[in-house]
């Protein structure tokens, strides 16, 4: 492990879903010799990609870490998913790299929205970003569109430092613009150096002309030099990228193919000349956990330690082990730190260099590095660990609000206990993951970013801890309700020889304002109904509202007045006018005009200004009211009320709408009356359900 932060990296592999990052990553680890064969996602023989999950579905599903060398630079490449359903592990990991490789794809190079977020993230950490093209070589790639299309689509600003010689399938290597030098590729996977193709030597002249133009506006130094000598020098040209890069001036563009490893080791030295180090990204603000005032922590060996949890991982040999970036200092195995985010201690063990599904041994880390400790007690994702001397806290992750939610039914009752516990295993995993039992259906909920998240979830449920459960809609928990004022008696008069049974209450009911829930009003005189019965009458109206009159729903929002009764001396209990007073109280309902309550949903809905008429003529066919509509960048977000009975499964309906573009935050608003037509399907669903429990 490196000592000086300046030679340590954390570089972050991102993009859309199916752009090839994982190969690219591959090739990464490859070219830097760090394995002896290209890993590849086709062949299920990746370095970064190896959950069954992942192999199954030729896909990433989470951040994978591998450490490698390069040219005397510790290197962590760190793989992250592209699809929106995974994307929060992205967005969150992203806070442990130095530095980012964002790759798109030359053939099919739609930019959806995925790498806009993730574009977006890069700014909001000030990450200096090289840009990476790969597919050159695939069938129709115009590497020349794409281009164009982040240019427009990204508002970036990238500055091409090499020019690509062909395209799709008479692509045959790269002219690097800085050493003008051309590079072919070889049949072994490696590049020779060689002359630049005629064919291609003014492109490349003007596009090199193009690119100090650029880089020149790194600084006003260098703008300078440039307007008074027309050029730079190639230190001079190295320089200015590497300074417009780490200041987010723009984005050096790179280009070729993760599969055949092409233009690869040009791309390892970018992320050495241009992203930069811990380094060069400024103080790291936080705050004194004790008194809660900013504080700032440099990124130098010097300074005292601190980190943040990036990931946890549930590994089945090591057991627990929490993923961490070196913010600040240096830290070493066997030691003791402060988890600032719950003031607690920790013993560190030994910690782990991650390659792959491999941990290797390090005796120390310093700022920037990445590096795995197992068996931390009651550390969690997002959380700071810092020197207990110099205590620092840092912002933790933000997390997505679930989108869509099922009810997990397990297939045995051996699977019941299973299931809660392996889930609750999975969310120190994935904190995006949220599971409740619902107090009205008893279900239990399981929510998730999004189906094939939820889906994911399941299988390895499966597969890592043998509890098979079923995927339900949950049951929508609607609420009955009164709309107008009824009185009633109830009375139990029962006489089996010896001491009888009798309480007599007369109540009148009211509805309230909704949310309001449930008020007793005591209202006897007289002592018509004896003080020490009073409150086993309130204990039996409490009782029956969870049972309504349409279909067995809890009763809500009701004012339930005791009035008059009678007792006997004798006969008279607690128990006979908690009785009495359930009997009235349902009398009385019946009487009330009594209605159900069907919950209503906050959303707000992003979608491209092409996609607005048609996910609000959508929310209308839901039955949903748009309340407004609000521009932003690159399209429109609209806010709306819609019943969750309209909405259980919207996820796949608004991917549809907008190819895929849209995104949608959902919360509990309030409860509103359910049209009468169904109100009436409700009813009979309910009767045939309860017909069905009782056979």
């Amino acid at each position: 492990m490196a000592d000086d932060v300046r030679l340590v990296r954390s570089i972050g592999v991102v993009g859309q879903g199916g752009v090839g990052k994982t190969s690219l990553a591959d090739a990464m680890v490859f070219g830097a010799g760090a394995v002896n064969r290209l890993g590849r996602v086709d062949d299920d023989s990746s370095n970064f990609d190896f959950d069954p999950e992942e192999i199954r579905r030729k896909t990433s599903l989470s951040t994978s870490f591998f450490h490698c060398t390069w040219k005397k630079h510790d290197i962590t490449i760190v793989d992250m998913p592209g699809y929106a359903n995974f994307l929060a592990d992205t967005i969150n990991c992203m806070r442990g790299c130095t530095g980012i490789v964002f790759v798109a794809a030359a053939a099919a190079h739609e930019i959806r929205i995925e790498a806009e977020r993730i574009w977006a993230r890069a700014e909001e950490l000030k990450l200096p970003v090289v840009t990476f093209i790969t597919r050159i070589d695939r069938e129709r790639a115009d590497y020349a569109a794409a281009l164009d299309d982040l240019k427009k689509i990204l508002a970036a600003k990238l500055v091409p430092v090499q020019l690509p010689i062909g395209n799709a399938e008479t692509f045959k290597g790269i002219v690097d613009l800085i050493a003008m030098k051309a590079y072919l590729a070889q049949a072994d996977g490696g590049m020779s150096e060689a002359p630049i193709p005629a064919d291609v030597a003014d492109d490349a002249a003007k596009a090199r002309e193009q690119m100090i133009e650029l880089a020149a506006e790194a600084t006003d130094e260098l703008t300078e030099k440039y307007l008074e000598a027309g050029t730079l020098t190639n230190e001079e040209l190295v320089h200015a990228l590497r300074e417009g890069t780490v200041t987010r001036r723009f984005s050096p563009v790179l280009f070729g193919t993760g599969s055949k490893a092409i233009g690869i080791q040009p791309l390892l030295d970018a992320t050495i000349n241009f992203l930069g180090s811990a380094a060069d990204l400024g103080a790291l603000p936080g705050k004194d956990p004790k008194i809660r005032e900013p504080i700032t922590r440099r990124p130098e060996a010097g300074e005292p330690f601190s980190g943040i949890v990036l990931k946890t991982i549930i590994d089945p040999f090591a057991g627990k082990l929490s993923v961490f970036r070196v913010l600040s200092g240096k830290v070493s195995s066997d030691s003791t730190v402060a988890n600032s985010t719950r003031d607690t201690k920790e013993r560190l063990g030994h910690l782990l260099q991650l390659a792959g599904k491999k941990q290797n041994q390090v005796q120390h880390a310093v700022a920037g590095e990445i590096v795995a400790v197992a068996k931390l007690k009651e550390t969690a994702t997002g959380d700071t660990l810092t020197d207990e001397k110099a205590p620092i806290v840092y912002p933790g992750f933000s997390l997505p609000p679930p989108s869509i939610s099922f009810a997990i039914e397990p297939k045995s009752k051996g699977d019941d206990e299973k299931a809660s516990q392996a889930l609750a295993r999975m969310m120190e995993e994935d904190p995006s993951l949220e599971m409740h039992r619902d107090p009205q259906t008893h279900e239990l909920i399981l929510s998730g970013v999004g189906q094939i998240h939820i889906e994911v979830v399941i299988d390895r449920l499966k597969r890592k801890y043998g509890a098979e459960v079923e995927l339900k809609a949950p049951k929508v928990p609607y609420k009955e309700t009164i709309k107008g004022r009824a009185e009633a008696q109830g009375k139990l008069k029962k006489q089996t020889g010896g001491r009888g049974q009798y309480g007599d209450a007369w109540l009148k009911v009211d509805p309230l304002p909704r949310g309001t829930g449930f008020e007793f009003v005591d209202a006897i005189k007289g002592g018509v109904v004896p003080r020490q019965y009073i409150p086993a009458v309130e204990k039996g109206v409490r009782e029956a509202l969870t049972e309504g009159f349409l279909a067995h729903y809890p009763i809500v929002d009701v004012k339930v007045t005791l009035y008059d009764g009678s007792y006997h001396e004798v006969d008279s209990s607690e128990m006979a006018f908690k009785i009495a007073a359930s009997m009235g109280f349902k009398t009385a309902v019946e009487k009330a005009k009594p209605i159900l309550l069907e919950p209503i949903m906050s959303m707000e809905i992003a979608c491209p200004d092409d996609s607005m008429g048609d996910v609000i003529g959508d929310l209308n066919s839901r039955r949903g009211k748009v309340l407004g509509v609000d521009a932003k960048a690159g399209g429109q977000v609209i806010k709306a009320q819609v019943p969750m009975a309209e909405v259980l499964k919207y996820s796949p309906d608004l991917r549809s709408m907008t190819s895929g573009r849209g995104a949608f935050t959902i919360a509990f608003s309030h409860y509103e009356e359910l049209p009468a037509h169904l109100t009436e399907k409700v009813v009979k669903e309910a009767e045939v359900a309860r017909a069905a429990k009782h056979e």
